[in-house]
């Protein structure tokens, strides 16, 4: 019992350390995949390359690697313990007979038999070793068997793309030089390996990539025509579903999609020009029997009140409308800026504008001169100065109104945005609006496929940043 008492604590102590290591790994494993996804390619057709080509790759890699260690180190060890073998075979013969004077019969026996071409040098000290290849199987290989299986003196030349490996080996009062064909001693139709092997590769390569290349084409189309569709602009005439079953399914869905959306604002638009033009017509009715009935001092307020509620159903209709049925086209925002220029010349404001980038941008003309009327015309309505600063470029276009009028409130400024929506105070001191102006320039935004933010001006007042793809 006291065993097991003394033994608790360690116990403890190791499962501590065993936990910690196990919450520590989900971490760990955290920061490894969010590493990779920072450096891996974001686009579809690089990481479609790369899932066919890494396990390409690492298939080489073991077998090159299976091959070099296991088949290329053996073939070669072997072929060198038999070149060895019959260069110390060569050497037993010089020993045992000594009496020998030149070596004929030994010469011709190692030239016709063992395909060794041999001579015996006056015992000079061999030649100093040279450097040793980098990396050299042969080298380490016929070095290690010679000691091996002849334990003389020695010295060996392999380096250089010779076809011929020269080795000397020390004896009593003579050096046995032998000349030996690399191919004897050596493995050296290893390259043909490898060079089928990346040559099929390549060749794998080049069929997989136009193929994959033709299967992710249907997906970029499609992001395409969702694209813009989202900014308002006509889908692609050569728009059709393609590619795989999967990928043909998105593209039906998303043309059903579109037909959908687009057929409701159809029947939107038609129902609410119906109702407009019916209430038109009762308001031009009560208009007429105002003229014809009262005095001018009883009709004037009923009249005003007649020309609100028009004002503010052209205005609703506007907005439910919006600009969807009109096309994308090249918008000119240096003769806009004149516009505005003459217009705040009218209206006694101070306007200053900047224009960095191509002034043609390409939007839907018209409900693009109407969101920027809306936003400009709100800011000549509420302050004195106004500054307007574009940048067109890389695809996108940043407009940014500033003025020195009262501004808004923080927590109102996406309370502006919504339909009928007017302020008490601010920037509500007008009451000539209907409270759609932002709401259109805002919906007009987002069917390009931007958006427009409220900020506080450097000026003091408010601050409109307006950013379209263009």
């Amino acid at each position: 019992m006291a065993t097991t008492q003394l033994e608790r604590p360690e116990d403890s102590g190791l499962s501590a350390r065993a936990r910690r290591a196990l919450k520590a790994v989900p971490l760990a494993w955290k920061r490894f995949w969010r590493l990779v996804s920072l450096y891996m390619p974001k686009r579809l057709y690089a990481r479609s390359l790369i899932i066919v080509i890494a396990p390409m790759i690492l298939l080489q890699s073991v077998l090159a690697f299976v091959f070099m260690e296991r088949h290329w180190q053996t073939v070669t060890q072997r072929l060198s313990q038999a070149t060895v073998r019959d260069i110390a075979a060569i050497v037993d013969l010089v020993e045992t007979y000594p009496n020998d004077a030149d070596y004929a019969n030994i010469i011709r026996i190692a030239q016709d038999r063992m395909q060794l071409k041999i001579d015996l040098l006056p015992p000079d000290p061999l030649p100093a070793p040279g450097p040793k290849p980098f990396f050299s199987i042969l080298d380490e290989i016929l070095s290690s068997e010679i000691t091996h299986q002849i334990n003389r003196p020695f010295w060996i030349d392999t380096v250089g793309n010779s076809n011929i490996i020269e080795v000397r080996v020390q004896l009593e009062g003579k050096v046995l030089r032998a000349f030996v064909r690399r191919s004897q001693a050596y493995a050296s139709n290893t390259h043909i390996f490898l060079i089928w092997m990346v040559g099929t590769s390549l060749v794998l390569l080049m069929i997989a990539i136009p193929f994959l290349r033709n299967q992710i084409r249907p997906i970029l189309t499609l992001a395409e025509a969702a694209e813009s569709f989202g900014k308002g602009r006509p889908m692609p005439r050569d728009f059709r579903p393609r590619g795989a079953e999967e990928v043909r399914r998105a593209g039906f869905a998303f043309i059903q999609m579109r037909e959908r959306i687009e057929r409701q604002l159809e029947q939107r638009t038609a129902m609410l020009t119906g109702v407009s033009h019916d209430l038109r017509t009762i308001l031009t009715r009560f208009k007429l029997q105002l003229a014809l009935t009262g005095t001018k001092a009883d009709t004037e307020a009923l009249g005003q009140d007649i020309d609100d509620m028009q004002s503010m159903l052209e205005g609703y209709l506007a907005f439910a409308r919006g600009e969807a049925t009109e096309d994308a086209g090249r918008f000119n925002l240096e003769a806009y800026f004149e516009k505005l220029g003459e217009e705040a010349t009218l209206r006694k404001r101070k306007l200053s504008t900047a224009l960095a980038g191509d002034p043609n941008v390409h939007v839907r003309p018209h409900a693009f001169a109407r969101l920027l009327s809306n936003i400009v015309g709100n800011a000549f309505r509420y302050a004195k100065t106004v500054e307007i600063n574009a940048n067109h470029g890389r695809g996108s276009l940043l407009v940014t109104i500033d003025d020195d009028g009262p501004g808004i409130p923080p927590e109102k400024r996406e309370d502006v945005f919504k339909p009928f929506v007017r302020l008490d105070e601010a920037r509500n001191l007008d009451t000539s609006g209907t409270g759609l102006g932002l709401a259109i320039a805002r919906d007009i935004a987002r069917s390009h496929g931007g958006d427009i933010m409220l900020d506080k001006s450097p000026l003091g007042g408010l601050r409109a940043v307006i950013k379209v793809p263009a």
